[in-house]
């Protein structure tokens, strides 16, 4: 009697020390593909806004904005209850002559990234227009 293979294998198979290797390529490039992704993150970063500094800060902004950014002259809009992104952009485009408006402009001049999110924390919560 002759006994016959039931299966037989033509691929290369891996042995144990191949498989290791491979997995900790796997990992490496898992980790550094995440460290690149945080890194991304980091630079676009915003700062975050702090409301208590914000409402200091809008001493300046009260005399058009009104006290709790409702503004009293149909001019100068309310800045109550907007939206926290909205403002953001809003006061770097008028620091940043993206947005021209003579009657700002000495306002914002001078105004950093983090004073824009300490005052659009602040405006964005109050209570809006009634």
């Amino acid at each position: 009697m002759h006994l016959v293979p039931t299966s037989v294998s033509i691929a290369p198979s891996f042995e144990e020390p191949a498989m290791k290797s491979l997995s900790v390529l796997s990992a490496s490039g898992a980790i550094a593909a995440l460290l690149v992704v945080v890194a991304v993150v980091a630079v676009g970063a915003e700062p975050v806004g702090n409301k208590a500094d914000g409402a200091t800060k809008a001493a300046v902004c009260a005399a058009c904005h009104g006290p709790k950014g409702i503004s009293v002259n149909p001019l100068w809009p309310s800045l109550a209850g907007q939206q926290e992104a909205y403002l953001v952009k809003q006061i770097k485009e008028f620091r940043d002559g993206v947005r021209v408006e003579a009657t700002m402009q000495p306002f914002v001049a001078n105004l950093t990234d983090q004073d824009a999110a300490d005052l659009a924390a602040y405006y964005a919560s109050l209570s809006p227009c009634p």
